[in-house]
């Protein structure tokens, strides 16, 4: 089975910075599993696009998100794509108007519209402390979440994997 793993983000605007954080974390992991490339993209979705349509059976991205939680928090998420066969013409160009598509929505859109999307992709997200400050570090707690957001996405590959068959 292949899987990609890929970090997104901007290392520039602290916390955003937490998917890149988490794919070099993974990247350097012993623990990694086989078959499993991981890529870190930073904002250049189009990027993970090109990637994608190398044929990949599975994507855990990471990500940094803001759903009112405490900071470094984890979530595990399944994306929510537009439909954007009921977009417009004029909807659908400006939807896919921005040829580097830093927001991973609309990377993981076109990936799906050019037939590169997997058909499991899963989100490994951290709460942010501040979506605002600008500096290349992550906030404390945020930094915190790196390792055990490295477990859960391998945890989520092992068990795409299936159980270790019997010696």
């Amino acid at each position: 089975m292949r899987v990609l793993v890929a970090g997104v983000g901007n290392v520039l605007k602290g916390d955003d910075g937490f998917g890149v954080h988490a794919a070099r974390a993974a990247a350097d992991d012993a623990r990694r599993p086989a078959g499993a490339t991981v890529i870190d993209t930073g904002i250049g979705g189009i990027h993970l696009v090109q990637e994608l349509m190398r044929g990949y059976d599975a994507l855990v991205l990471f990500d940094a998100c803001d759903r009112g939680a405490s900071a470094g928090r984890l979530f595990l998420l399944a994306p929510d794509l537009p439909d954007v066969a009921g977009f417009t013409d004029r909807e659908r160009r400006d939807f896919f108007a921005d040829m580097h598509y830093a927001t991973p929505v609309r990377a993981l859109t076109l990936a799906r519209e050019v037939g590169a999307l997997p058909g499991l992709v899963r989100i490994v997200a951290a709460q942010i402390a501040d979506a605002d400050t600008f500096g290349a570090g992550l906030a404390p707690e945020v930094a915190a979440a790196v390792a055990p957001a490295v477990t859960l996405a391998f945890e989520v590959i092992s068990a795409l994997a299936g159980p270790e068959p019997a010696r």
